[in-house]
């Protein structure tokens, strides 16, 4: 099993990601920990947002105070409803994290099911629960929790340089392909501009645009991804790249615009253009 924990500051954000689930019926409400539930598998996400801000003591200076979590089994494992419901509460027990309010959703939006939680990480008494060892620790808990539940050890995918890059599967899992995607092109090669980076990840169906503006009074900058068609239509709702890793956001990939500026050599590829181009009849043809 992975557990892969984020820290943010948009609660709603994260409610709301999981109601969308829940609302295209893929997804349902499995429990909650000190937080209303009805029973009935949806959620109201105003309320639920209501609840969460009323365990934040006004005296909190935390500018993080939600963490979202995803527990992912392997794809071979087959759980129920209730396996899913021990396993999350187990989760947040052997993490630390009984005591804070938290909800449980599980996902059925691609043939491996999962549950994400949405959890706070600031007690009553204003003070925030430390992440500092929370790598490590996680990494033991999903180990016990496989022999627990008697689930295979899932761990996640090493990404090599030589790993063939395919298009992206509208039926599979688009988060995983688009984020394997962006990798695997940074690490195979070399862009100066954003346009020639979209010229490689279109070849794989994806797409890059910057997101530029502003919120709570500061500026941000960042990228966010999409998946499209053959004919570069968008097909699916953007990722940003916070949620895909660091080396998809906006300061890694220019970074490696500046590299790449010292290592592409254009004098090959302009004679092999010219000489095409000397004996093209067209458009079609040069192309």
């Amino acid at each position: 099993m992975v557990a892969k924990i984020s820290i943010g500051n948009s609660l709603y954000g994260a409610l709301s990601y999981n109601g969308e689930k829940i609302n295209k019926e893929r997804g349902r409400v499995l429990d909650t920990n000190k937080i209303f539930n009805d029973g009935s598998g949806t959620v109201d996400i105003r309320r639920a947002y209501e609840d969460f801000m009323r365990w934040i003591p006004t005296s909190s200076r935390t500018e993080r105070p939600m963490m979202h979590i995803s527990l992912n089994p392997h794809p071979d494992d087959r759980l129920s409803d209730t396996d899913f419901t021990r396993l999350a509460h187990d989760y947040m027990q052997m993490m630390g994290f009984a005591d804070m309010p938290y909800l449980i959703v599980k996902h059925e939006d691609i043939d491996r099911h999962h549950v994400h939680i949405v959890a706070l990480r600031v007690g009553t008494d204003g003070r925030c629960i430390s992440d500092r060892n929370n790598f490590y620790k996680n990494k033991k808990v999903c180990r016990e929790l496989e022999q627990k539940y008697g689930l295979k050890v899932a761990g996640r995918e090493k990404i090599t340089p030589d790993m063939p890059i395919r298009k992206i599967d509208p039926d599979g899992d688009l988060k995983r392909q688009v984020a394997n995607t962006v990798k695997m092109v940074g690490m195979r090669y070399k862009f100066q501009t954003l346009g020639e980076y979209n010229a490689i990840l279109s070849l794989y169906n994806v797409k890059c645009e910057p997101a530029d503006g502003r919120v709570n009074g500061r500026e941000y900058h960042g990228l966010v991804y999409f998946v499209t068609d053959d004919d570069g239509k968008v097909i699916a709702n953007p990722f940003k790249a916070s949620r895909l890793g660091k080396f998809a956001g906006r300061e890694a990939i220019e970074g490696r615009f500046g590299r790449a500026k010292e290592k592409i050599d254009p004098a090959p590829t302009k004679r092999a253009v010219a000489g095409v181009l000397a004996g093209a009849t067209g458009k079609d043809d040069f192309v």
